[in-house]
């Protein structure tokens, strides 16, 4: 069970981030209608995402980094910069579409701007972290009741 709560995570977080590019694309070609459908299909999934993970993490708790030494800095990096981003990109993402709901497209426009390529580094680096761990991850060991 825990290892199918990662993958669908992972697969879920992916998922959104392309359901978001393929929204820019359309509201580029000027399909509003197809766009705000995409929007709404990639917000779905990143809350899937969140719903999956916080799962994960809840029955099974955390999986520790323990790779190759060289890596470990880097490793550090991707999670903090991926954790940091990730906290900032879900308000963000309520905030854009609240705009876009009221009709103030120039503030939905001007701070999606922000959000997609918060959005995309945060779905990327998940996915990276998801197979770094996967192959280097140290149980830790889950909650005790």
């Amino acid at each position: 069970m825990k290892e199918l709560l990662g993958l669908l995570a992972a697969w879920s977080i992916v998922l959104s981030g392309l359901a978001l590019l393929g929204g820019v694309a359309l509201i580029r070609r000027g399909n509003r209608v197809a766009h705000h459908r995409a929007m709404l299909t990639a917000t779905g999934l990143a809350v899937l995402f969140l719903v999956f993970y916080l799962a994960k993490w809840g029955l099974y708790g955390t999986t520790a980094y323990g790779g190759p030494e060289a890596w470990r800095g880097a490793y550090y990096f991707v999670l903090l910069s991926h954790t940091l981003l990730a906290a900032i990109n879900g308000p963000l993402a309520l905030y854009v579409i609240w705009r876009a709901f009221r009709g103030e497209f120039a503030l939905h426009r001007r701070w999606a701007r922000v959000l997609v390529p918060v959005w995309l580094y945060v779905a990327l680096t998940g996915w990276i972290i998801y197979l770094v761990l996967k192959r280097y991850g140290v149980e830790t060991g889950g909650l005790t009741f």
